[in-house]
């Protein structure tokens, strides 16, 4: 069961920290001069960011949550909350998709205003997750 609880911790250590870094590189792939006809590494970095590291992360972070609830068969309100915040995180990692999905269509649209709102609800959800999970409170 400790192994399980240190996959678990492990997975969403990548995922969190992907998702505060994702915004960034989206944003920062999106301010790209008009001739340019090719993705820069910067934004190749980003795609492989979200496909390589933070999605498979994230598929492992809520497999082995899913399982540790399971196997502690545990139920409580402060685990509801945590698993709502959570399904706020699956769409913030979503609208990161998004957000990369329409710069590599279309260059020259803004997209740091998105970026950022969406780093900062992230950071808000991982906040308000580890404060439900360390003081359960209810």
């Amino acid at each position: 069961m400790p192994w399980l609880k240190l996959l678990h911790i492990a997975a969403l250590i990548v995922w969190c920290g992907s998702l505060l870094y994702l915004p960034a590189a989206i944003a920062a792939g999106s301010a790209r001069s008009e001739g340019e006809l090719f993705l820069s590494p910067h934004d190749q970095m980003a795609r492989t960011l979200f496909t390589i590291v933070a999605t498979p992360a994230a598929l492992l972070a809520i497999a082995s949550g899913t399982a540790v609830f399971v196997v502690d068969q545990t139920l409580a309100v402060w685990l509801l909350a945590k698993l709502t915040l959570v399904c706020g995180l699956v769409l913030c990692h979503a609208a990161c998709g998004v957000l990369l999905l329409r710069v590599e269509h279309d260059r020259h649209r803004p997209v740091g205003a998105t970026c950022a709102m969406v780093g900062g609800l992230s950071l808000l959800l991982i906040g308000a997750i580890a404060w439900l999970v360390l003081a359960k409170p209810f």
